[in-house]
């Protein structure tokens, strides 16, 4: 923000009378430069003491000395009140010098700051421009808080007059965000807000830019102010993108037209939802989807300049599609425009797709066409020689997992996890046991996932990992004896990591007797194997294989002697850990003078573990630091959606609630309190996919509250994501005001479901009294109860500025229904009452199984509903584009198979299903028929059930 010189003005002369200074001879030592800077200041300071008479040339010649001098390194104690008084000069060069001595030397704590402050208050009254561009500059140079109130109030109606100059405006603009971003509650919002707005409007592009910065910081804080901006922010990128590159010479970089404004403005759009008006919301589009066909066309320049600033915009533009999450169309081209960069010879470019496409694989829209370049994304991770490029890879790959793709990419991360760079060893460890976990349909794969990941990464791989393989094989019959036979064979290897050790003695201590019969892994060779490694681990692992071995007595009589030496011997009685002798003395004791009967009942199986606090997911988010996003989306930068539109693993803390554990997902029993976990040192066990946590979740960006009426909001106001918007996705922005954003996420199972509800307080003031509750729909209030049954868990009734609290609801489907019920919050805010009420996206296809069936049976099974009340059918007019990929994912979000290859048209969609609830399960097929020409689709649902047929087909029109 320094002040340019303008030229001719006594620059020549000054720069040959401090030559001599400012070019020592060479070859001078150091000692002997401080000697000629210690002259020189000797005579400064007696030319400002002995001659009164000073004329402004030479204060500025002096001034100019000592500020190189200080810039050399050396201190400046005098020349300050010189410098103050050449701001009173009418002379440019004079007044150039004095604000910039000010700028660099003088602290807000000065005594003369009062008179500085009266030299910049006199020429911001000048009208003169160029003395008001020198004082904006040294405000914003300065940037204190005692120049915040001095000039916050100033500084707005110079911005805003009708007939400041356009350079002025730019300093003044740019003056005003400097004070804002150092002192934001000394700037006084008021009528200046709606005028500075319409400097969107100017001709001036430099004001243009400079006021978009100033809106964009304003925005953040003050979303309700600046809403208006989003219209006249829509309609100058419509004018820039649309333009030729001759048009705005002035302001066109290689051929690009203002990228910079091009940049701000789709970054003020992003501080917004999509707009509402139509009319803007299209242009917008249009601005967008010109973007992307630019990206297309032939560089007209081969200079890198020229590709920068096109890049620049395109990322910006890519950035403000996923933001807005709303246009299917926009997000997969947007992520074939990045596709095209995964193989791009320069490195940033490849890197900026890869993040790109980590957030884009969190859409419900281009899941699926993220997914397609799985091939390229595993040959990065093989190929790229940047140690960041191949981490954002794994990232990438972690954003696409789903059921229909775990295998092989958790197989490539293990792959890859042989060679990967130290750093980021422990998140890939982590990832891959999420992975694991989340898709671990076999449980032999999962079991064998893990052992390998140990065999390969154990110093990396943590506790809590390890005791989740543990948990999951007590807690699962059918794989406990796969799991004893496999880490006995994986304990033979010569040399075992110590966490293998770990969980090999763990699951043999218990189920050692499920592969005992086998004469290679008698109960006698487990204990020798084990032994074997006794002497090699650490404390910790050597207590765990003490109680191993009392448990080899209880499963196998015929090696209690041989164990009974063992505790006998002196390394265990006389052992100097406290903890390994008192072990070896209770268990000899215990092996001894206790009954077969009481052995067996205090060393009986462990029984199931219950879910308990996850701190796995935790720790990844720890590992990947804080995130930058200031909203939910900071959520999607770790989380992907799997083709039935569940959501991703989400970040969990240490306060997760347990959930159940019957299966991975656990969706439907209520959480019990936690046993003793596996003998270790500490750590939590990982929670299931959806951890009850919410302090991992970045924070919100603040709000401001300040602004705002006081005033109770409507109790119905309007969803901001809107609940047919939820029908083919389970996750998302359910409802945003000024005060609270809420958002989703949801997995549902047959007729269970879970549903996590994200309340974020966007101000910084507390809510008390926070009580969320959903309630039956009115006058539905046995009826709703009846087809729905829903369990929340209360959450805390404060909820501080900025944070986020996380409530669950546990569903359970007992008959079809048409009504969703209604998340009624009440909570107040700075005295007053609020009270919101939202629809909860609950729906009845939410509760639909897909199920495969061949082309035979479908239209056999199609048959037989040939009952007119059986059957519904709709034929509507497409709302949205037709597009083969998304109808298809549409369809396998609405919880239908797509069965391909069954309808004799190929162009038409055949799906099939089961609607689970507590009482019955119902068949359905659908099959849609579009008509391309004619913009229309045919929609037929035929099921068991007329209410049901009737409710899938309203739900199922409103998504094409």
């Amino acid at each position: 923000m320094l002040a340019g010189s303008r030229p001719g003005v006594g620059k020549a002369a000054t720069s040959r009378r401090l030559a001599p200074l400012c070019s020592p001879s060479p070859g001078k030592s150091k000692e002997a430069e401080i000697k000629r800077i210690n002259k020189e200041l000797a005579n400064i300071r007696s030319k400002f003491k002995g001659d009164k008479a000073l004329d402004g040339y030479s204060k500025k010649k002096y001034v100019c000395k000592l500020l190189f001098i200080f810039l050399l390194g050396h201190d400046i104690d005098f020349g300050h009140m010189e410098a103050v008084n050449l701001l009173s000069s009418n002379r440019y060069t004079e007044k150039q010098i004095g604000y910039l001595f000010i700028s660099v030397l003088v602290n807000s704590n000065s005594e003369l700051i009062r008179l500085i402050n009266n030299a910049i208050k006199n020429d911001l009254a000048s009208r003169n421009p160029t003395f008001m561009g020198l004082a904006l500059h040294c405000i914003a140079n300065v940037g204190s808080r005692e120049m915040a109130e001095a000039f916050a109030g100033e500084v707005p109606k110079i911005l805003v007059a009708g007939d400041t100059m356009d350079s002025v405006k730019q300093s003044a603009a740019l003056c005003l965000l400097r004070l804002y971003r150092t002192s934001p509650d000394l700037v006084p919002m008021g009528d200046w807000t709606s005028r500075v707005v319409h400097l969107l409007n100017d001709q001036h592009l430099g004001v243009v830019t400079a006021a978009t910065s100033l809106i964009t910081t304003l925005a953040q804080k003050n979303p309700e102010e600046f809403k208006t901006s989003v219209s006249l922010a829509v309609s100058r990128l419509s004018r820039i993108v649309t333009s030729a590159s001759t048009d705005l010479q002035d302001y066109t970089y290689y051929f690009v037209p203002a990228p910079w404004l091009s940049v701000k403005l789709l970054r003020l759009l992003q501080c917004y939802p999509p707009p509402e008006d139509p009319a803007v919301r299209g242009r917008l589009t249009e601005c967008l989807e010109t973007i992307l066909n630019k990206a297309q066309e032939p560089p007209k320049s081969k200079k890198v300049q020229h590709s920068n600033a096109k890049n620049a915009v395109l990322f910006e533009a890519i950035s403000l599609i996923i933001h807005h999450d709303s246009e299917p169309n926009l997000l997969v081209r947007a992520c074939n425009q990045l596709g095209q960069f995964l193989q791009h010879r320069e490195t940033n470019l490849r890197y900026l797709a890869l993040e790109s496409m980590c957030t884009l694989a969190s859409s419900e829209f281009s899941h699926e066409a993220v997914k397609t370049h799985i091939d390229t994304v595993i040959n990065a991770l093989k190929t790229e020689r940047d140690v960041s490029v191949r981490q954002r890879a794994v990232d990438l790959l972690y954003a696409m997992c789903d059921r229909s793709n775990a295998q092989q990419i958790v197989a490539e991360m293990l792959s890859y996890l042989e060679t990967a760079d130290y750093s980021i060893r422990e998140e890939i460890v982590l990832k891959v046991a999420i992975l694991a976990e989340k898709y671990a349909v076999d449980y032999a794969w999962y079991v064998d996932t893990i052992l390998n990941l140990i065999r390969i990464a154990g110093d990396y791989v943590s506790e809590e990992v390890w005791y989740r393989v543990i948990q999951i094989v007590i807690n699962r019959d059918d794989v406990q004896g796969y799991a004893a036979k496999t880490v006995f064979e994986a304990l033979q290897a010569p040399a075992c990591h110590e966490n293998l050790v770990k969980v090999g003695g763990y699951i043999l201590g218990e189920f050692g007797n499920l592969i005992a019969g086998d004469p290679r892994s008698s109960p006698l060779v487990q204990f020798n194997l084990l032994h074997s490694k006794f002497h090699l681990c650490s404390v910790p692992t050597r207590a765990l294989l003490l109680s191993t071995y009392i448990k080899f007595v209880n499963l196998f009589p015929e090696v209690k002697p041989t164990i009974q030496d063992v505790l006998r011997g002196d390394s265990q009685l006389r052992n100097a850990d406290v903890e390994l002798q008192q072990r070896a003395v209770e268990y000899l004791r215990l092996s001894t003078v206790a009954s077969t009967d009481i052995l067996a009942t205090v060393l009986e199986e462990m029984p199931p573990f219950p879910e308990r606090e996850s701190s796995i997911l935790a720790k990844l988010k720890k590992k990947k630091g804080p995130s930058t996003v200031t909203d939910l989306e900071d959520t999607k930068r770790e989380r992907s959606v799997d083709v039935n539109g569940g959501p991703e693993p989400a970040p969990a803390s240490a306060s997760s609630t347990p959930s159940p554990s019957a299966d991975l997902l656990g969706l439907g029993a209520a959480p019990a309190a936690p046993t003793g976990p596996p003998p270790s040192s500490g750590g939590g066990l990982l929670v299931d996919v959806f951890s009850d946590s919410a302090s991992a979740a970045a924070p919100l960006a603040p709000g401001s509250e300040d602004n705002f009426p006081q005033r109770a909001f409507p109790k119905h106001p309007r969803i901001s994501a809107g609940g047919s918007e939820f029908v083919c996705k389970n996750n998302g922005v359910l409802f945003e005001n000024q005060l609270l954003q809420i958002g989703l996420k949801s997995e549902f199972r047959q007729n269970l479901g879970r549903m996590f509800i994200f309340y974020g307080n966007k101000t910084s003031t507390q809510f008390l009294n926070f009580t969320p509750t959903p309630v039956p729909r009115c006058g539905l209030d046995s009826l709703t109860r009846t087809h729905l049954n829903l369990q929340t868990k209360p959450v805390d009734p404060t909820v501080d500025g900025g944070a986020q609290v996380q409530q669950v609801v546990n569903i359970e489907c007992v008959s079809d229904f048409t009504e969703a019920p209604v998340l009624n919050i009440q909570f107040r805010y700075g005295g007053t009452f609020q009270n919101v009420s939202v629809q909860l996206p609950i729906t009845l296809n939410k509760f639909f199984q897909p199920t495969e069936m061949s082309s035979q049976d479908f239209f056999q099974r199609w048959k037989q509903l040939s009952n007119p009340q059986q059957e519904v059918q709709n034929i509507f007019k497409a709302k949205h584009p037709m597009d083969t990929e998304i109808t298809k994912a549409k369809i396998i979000g609405f919880g239908s198979a797509l069965l391909e290859e069954v309808d004799p048209n190929p162009a038409n969609f055949v799906g099939a299903g089961i609607i689970h609830t507590k009482t019955s399960q119902t068949g359905c097929l659908l099959r849609l028929e579009p008509n391309l020409q004619a913009q229309m689709y045919r929609l037929t649902l035929r099921t068991s059930k007329e209410t049901v047929s009737q409710r899938l087909c309203e739900l199922l029109s409103q998504q094409f």
